[in-house]
């Protein structure tokens, strides 16, 4: 069975009205003074805020200790500009300048200068200032600000811009508190007069590159334990929508962080190759792809730095289909599956249905109904559930994985390509896709397809990072163990069921990192750290959390020899 995911329905989803900066979808580019808040971070080329009317595109800014300033060699033939795009329109809305020597430069410098007087400053401040910082993004005009920004540049839906600022919130909050866990050891009287005590320690100038698909809540897991721990940092946001990370560090500053703690800097590869061979950056956190994780983790430890990373993934869902809830199942897996159109590296791509092929049949249709109701527009237009993907090449791509998988035998239950939005024509739109990799009608088993040809089909083995669901039906839990297993990543998994001896099992038996049960994107909360392992991290120390102290921190052990003697 295959349906073409209903274009009258997303055709319905156009929006009823504009936002101010979207309706002008005709113009190839924008200035600031389109923009619905004020951006200090965009510069016109002569340097001054882009704050008048005529047509130029702005230039988004540094922030080297404590200002705002431009690209360093601006204009120059040797610096590269990378255009900043409205994804549901493909309007340039600023551009970047990619010149990463000289800024870079700046930019530790000046994290090196201010290391000393941070790193002495009470770990008690440090945290009450991370507090502040907290009770201002718990204000939601605070959040609606930053997601503003992160809809207009990014495309997410305003909902789902709220949730990625939310949850970075939670980190800072979580970092108000990192000075229960710098706690050292300490014995006493090894020998007559002779004590020793260890402590956690800040390293220095560290480092973060932050992906597009989490604009806010990326960098939120990275430079606020970094600072609660007393190093200094760099940033280096997405290319693609750096506004977010700016708009965070501003209202930081505004609350009192002092010159040269937090650096951001612009730019694309250059920048990131300037990054992981600088002498001056201790330690680097990624959040992207494998081929960048691989390599930054690489050439970052060959050059003698801590380096946290983690890379793509391919979570699958069990479904025990004779006892997992239906109506409730289904609609979380619809939700892990397309929210954020399928832009994070916790959405469920897979689901493995076990038991009856029949049944697994009907579960299909349910699923294929659920998505259609999902409503596919621009990310301002209340009601809408799927924004567009991030350019151009990443819809291309996703479209072309899905033909792929169709000419090697996959079927098509839902086909969202060719979505058109009214008013956004132009725009990176893909629609909720369901792919079945069950081939006439046969199980896919682990113990028996020795040739593994349904696995091997690129809807199952590529993470198309868009809203495609693929589908395969098992006849055993062990199969579905099993499978989940071979595959490389190892981010998450869920299992829904009603059964805690299934459940218990599945827990135990399976590999991946993070587990939930009748949960469908279990990423932990900052108490815990980010714990996916396997092809989906390189390093060995996760995120946030415990764990994230101490990749912020090593230890110091001293041991002292102090005689007391009378008179």
């Amino acid at each position: 069975m295959m349906m073409q995911a209903c274009e009258i329905l997303y055709r319905k989803a156009a929006p009823a009205h504009h936002h101010a900066l979207l309706a002008r979808t005709a113009r190839p580019f924008a200035s600031a003074a389109h923009f619905k808040h004020d951006a200090p971070w965009l510069m016109s080329s002569s340097g001054g805020n882009d704050d008048n009317s005529n047509h130029s595109v702005p230039v988004v800014a540094n922030l080297i200790n404590g200002r705002f300033q431009l690209p360093q060699n601006f204009g120059s033939d040797s610096s590269s500009k990378i255009p900043i795009i409205d994804p549901s329109s493909n309007v340039v809305l600023s551009h970047i300048h990619d010149n990463h020597t000289a800024d870079l430069q700046a930019a530790v410098a000046s994290a090196e200068e201010a290391f000393p007087t941070w790193s002495n400053t009470p770990v008690q401040s440090r945290q009450r200032l991370l507090a502040d910082f907290a009770h201002l993004l718990h204000e939601k005009h605070v959040r609606e600000e930053i997601a503003y920004w992160i809809t207009l540049e990014q495309g997410k839906t305003m909902g789902d811009a709220m949730g990625d600022v939310w949850r970075g919130l939670e980190v800072v909050e979580a970092a108000g508190r990192a000075g229960r866990d710098m706690l050292g050891d300490s014995l006493q009287n090894l020998a007559n007069g002779l004590d020793t005590i260890s402590y956690r320690v800040p390293l220095g100038v560290c480092a973060g590159i932050a992906p597009f698909n989490f604009p806010a809540m990326i960098p939120l897991w990275m430079f606020p334990l970094a600072l609660a721990t007393g190093n200094t940092y760099v940033l280096k946001p997405t290319e693609k929508a750096p506004s977010a990370s700016l708009l965070l560090a501003k209202h930081l500053h505004d609350l009192g962080l002092p010159p040269g703690v937090l650096n951001i800097i612009q730019g694309a590869k250059p920048t990131v190759d300037g990054i992981v061979t600088h002498p001056g950056i201790r330690a680097i956190s990624f959040v992207g792809s494998n081929q960048a994780g691989e390599y930054i983790h690489d050439v970052g430890s060959r050059h003698g730095k801590r380096v946290q990373a983690n890379l793509g993934a391919k979570n699958h869902a069990t479904v025990m289909m004779n006892d997992a809830d239906r109506d409730s199942t289904v609609k979380a897996v619809v939700g892990a599956a397309f929210g954020a159109a399928g832009q994070r590296c916790m959405a469920l791509s897979v689901l493995i249905l076990v038991g009856d092929l029949e049944e697994s049949q009907s579960w299909m249709e349910q699923l294929v109904e659920e998505a259609m109701k999902l409503k596919v527009g621009n990310g301002f237009v209340e009601g809408v559930d799927v924004g567009p993907l991030i350019s151009k090449d990443a819809k291309t791509r996703a479209e072309s994985i899905i033909q792929q998988s169709i000419d090697q035998g996959a079927t098509c239950m839902l086909d969202g390509r060719g979505v058109v939005v009214k008013g956004y024509e132009t725009g990176n739109f893909l629609a909720p896709t369901v792919i079945s990799l069950n081939q006439q009608q046969q199980y896919i088993t682990h113990s028996t397809d020795s040739n593994a040809k349904p696995l091997s089909n690129p809807a199952y083995t590529e993470e198309i990072f868009a809203p495609v669901l693929t589908i395969l039906t098992v006849p055993t839990l062990e199969d579905a163990i099993s499978i989940t297993n071979d595959n490389p990543y190892g981010n998450g998994c869920a299992i829904f069921t009603s059964s805690g001896g299934a459940a218990r099992k599945f827990q135990y038996e399976i590999q991946a990192g993070q587990v939930g049960i009748n949960v469908p994107i279990p990423v932990p909360l900052p108490f815990f750290s980010f714990t996916g392992n396997k092809g989906s991290i390189r390093g060995d120390v996760n995120f946030y959390g415990q764990s994230g102290v101490q990749f912020f921190t090593q230890l110091k052990t001293v041991t002292s020899n102090w005689q007391y003697r009378k008179g």
